[in-house]
């Protein structure tokens, strides 16, 4: 009887091991936003661009749009940006939000990397990235018209998440927009 009491806390340990490697190859779909269906977000806060004001989640409606949360500390966003600046070239609309950072480096890098967003929200201290559930950067949301959140991809866009996740779904809204 001792004997299985002192192996109880290997097996438990096991145990949770194997939920943990388990967890390690989830796939991103995997990771549901309770988001999807529901408004963005109400929010107000500054541009990234100075001298541009407040934006708010009344300016994000109008026509789809791509939302994408970025950071300048974010390698995975260096991948992503020049596939952004192709879609916005191609005139897909495509907004920021400068997730956790600092307003000043995220104008310098736009510059130096170009600036692929219509809009660009400075969320420095992360409160609108909570509201949406964010795990971290890159993340990107596709909103319709409304505003209505209805997809989100967790993880770098380049032009095979594009071909076969974003844009056959951003077309769909903009087919619907245009009726």
């Amino acid at each position: 009887m001792r004997r299985g009491l002192l192996l109880l806390p290997l097996a438990i340990f096991l145990l949770m091991l194997v939920f943990l490697f388990k967890g390690l190859f989830l796939d991103n779909e995997d990771l549901p936003s309770a988001l999807i269906g529901s408004p963005f977000p109400a929010f107000s806060l500054p541009s990234v661009e100075e001298g541009e004001g407040m934006i708010t989640a009344a300016d994000l409606k109008g026509r789809p749009a791509l939302v994408n949360v970025w950071g300048t500390w974010c390698v995975a966003c260096r991948v992503e940006h020049p596939v952004l600046n192709q879609l916005a070239e191609q005139g897909v609309i495509i907004h920021g939000v400068n997730y956790k950072d600092d307003t000043a480096e995220a104008r310098q890098w736009l510059e130096d990397f170009h600036d692929p967003y219509q809009l660009n929200i400075s969320d420095t201290e992360g409160r609108l990235g909570l509201d949406l559930g964010v795990y971290g950067a890159p993340e990107t949301f596709l909103i319709d018209a409304e505003g209505i959140i209805r997809y989100k991809f967790i993880g770098v866009v380049d032009e095979r998440v594009w071909a076969s996740e974003l844009a056959p779904r951003y077309q769909a809204l903009l087919d619907g927009a245009d009726q």
